[in-house]
């Protein structure tokens, strides 16, 4: 394995890695290029284990020894000619953007994406991502959803990136794990969620179709086979074109004046209730 030691952020071998912090670019160049960021030994571990493969390495020079014991099959080289790249933190901040405190950065190839039809097989309930543009919300509600016993999820297209480096840390690696794609032609995508038997429920307190949104604690006393439950984007919530074609719309009571919790809160809130429910 090719370790090359550092001694300037100029490198043209590190385009990889230069400026992390712009977050448009990266939106654009990391799924343009067929890659991703992975930040931190662990999660660079576990991307690893689920099957992930890395380009390159960047790391401080003192986390070198343990990046070897974390990635046995890295240091045999089993993934062929991998590049790791040393050196000092302030060579690694210039050439990032913000400290490397972590302990390592990989350049990961972007797996294909799954189809519609794989990512839902067998699955019972799905949650779709209408939208939303910060990628903690999303890397929260990916690890909820891995724990609290979601199938799947499915990102609209305008929504932030699972991949994006700060969506991986905070979903703590669940991105890797749970089955999840982008689903096409939103909102009328959702009809095929019907056409799959999936019941479609909106998370909104607003009403639809005359029928007012009902309140979690009763919609988790019904039954269906199979459940997509759609969240909307920060602040604003579900567009209207999405909500007049759902099925229901659901709600979690609120008191002490709260109007509404944090799409990633409340995304938690609805998936625990939902264990019970069906």
């Amino acid at each position: 394995m090719p370790i090359h030691t550092l001694d300037s952020a100029d490198d043209p071998r590190l385009l990889a890695y230069r400026d992390l912090t712009d977050v448009a670019l990266r939106k654009k160049s990391e799924p343009e290029s067929g890659v991703y960021i992975a930040e931190s030994a662990k999660i660079i571990e576990r991307a690893v284990t689920c099957g992930h493969t890395p380009v390159s390495i960047l790391m401080a020079e003192n986390w070198l020894a343990k990046m070897r014991l974390l990635l046995p099959n890295i240091s045999d080289n089993d993934f062929g000619d991998i590049d790791v790249f040393i050196g000092p933190h302030d060579v690694l901040e210039e050439l990032t953007g913000f400290h490397v405190h972590r302990g390592a950065l990989a350049e990961m190839v972007r797996p294909t994406m799954a189809s519609l039809d794989s990512v839902l097989a067998g699955a019972q309930r799905v949650v779709v991502l209408e939208d939303i543009v910060d990628h903690t919300n999303v890397g929260a509600i990916f690890r909820a959803a891995a724990g609290l016993g979601i199938d799947a999820v499915l990102v609209t297209p305008e929504c932030a990136d699972p991949l994006y480096r700060r969506s991986i840390r905070v979903s703590m690696g669940s991105v890797f794990t749970l089955p999840w794609t982008r689903i096409p032609n939103w909102p009328s995508s959702i009809n095929e969620l019907k056409e799959q038997g999936f019941h479609t429920v909106a998370v909104s307190p607003q009403n639809i179709g005359g029928k007012e949104s009902q309140d979690l604690r009763q919609f988790t006393g019904t039954s269906h086979d199979r459940i997509a439950l759609i969240l909307g984007t920060e602040g604003e919530g579900l567009t209207a074109a999405s909500l007049d074609n759902c099925d229901q719309s659901v709600h979690i009571p609120m008191s002490n004046d709260v109007s509404s919790l944090n799409v990633a809160s409340a995304a938690a809130v609805v998936f625990w209730a939902l264990q019970g429910a069906g």
